[in-house]
């Protein structure tokens, strides 16, 4: 059976801003807590990041690895965890598949995981990138309005002015409370219909 699966951005949606590089990424207080309530609600959390630093030699492969894993520690003292993250290293102009809106990363974990991506959610503070990228898959889009969320719901809008989020939320913690809603919704939907 394919599972649902919540793909998150990093950097503005789980801590830190939402365009500085990992290294300086530190949890939202609220952010621990809406990862284990997706883990313990059997959604594969799956990070997603674009860490373009690496490609402008700014951050070493290393670093971000090292930052990775301190994080991955963080979640598990709380007993949360992430099925797995993926990162694309580019810029926009290595004409790379992976760096979002582009669904390289998620083509990865549709490999890695039966994952049904129409029951499944893009979250994240930018909609330039983020949003574009829940619509390009055909997932739920849930903007958060944590780092430059409300930016992009105001002076950046036009960048993304084609799509619409299927949710808005005030960080990732109502937009993993709004997922458990949304997905019982649709259980309930289903069995209606059975």
């Amino acid at each position: 059976m394919k599972k649902i699966a919540a793909f998150i951005d990093f950097q503005g949606t789980l801590g830190g801003g939402g365009i500085d590089d990992i290294k300086s990424l530190s949890f939202y207080p609220f952010s621990i807590e809406a990862l284990k309530l997706l883990n313990d609600n059997d959604i594969l959390v799956i990070g997603i990041t674009n860490q373009s630093h690496i490609s402008k030699g700014e951050l070493s492969i290393e670093e971000y690895l090292q930052k990775l894993e301190e994080l991955k520690a963080e979640l598990t003292v709380h007993n949360a965890h992430f099925d797995e993250v993926y990162c694309c290293p580019h810029t926009d102009k290595d004409n790379c598949k992976c760096r979002k809106p582009l669904t390289g990363m998620i083509n990865m974990a549709k490999k890695d995981f039966k994952i049904d991506i129409s029951k499944s959610y893009v979250i994240g503070d930018m909609g330039m990138s983020d949003m574009i990228l829940a619509k390009n898959i055909g997932a739920k889009g849930i903007l958060v309005l944590t780092g430059v969320g409300k930016g992009s719901l105001n002076e950046f809008r036009h960048t993304w002015k084609d799509v619409e989020p299927n949710h808005i939320a005030e960080n990732v913690l109502e937009a993993a409370k709004w997922i458990i809603i949304d997905c019982n919704h649709i259980n309930e939907h289903s069995s209606k219909q059975a």
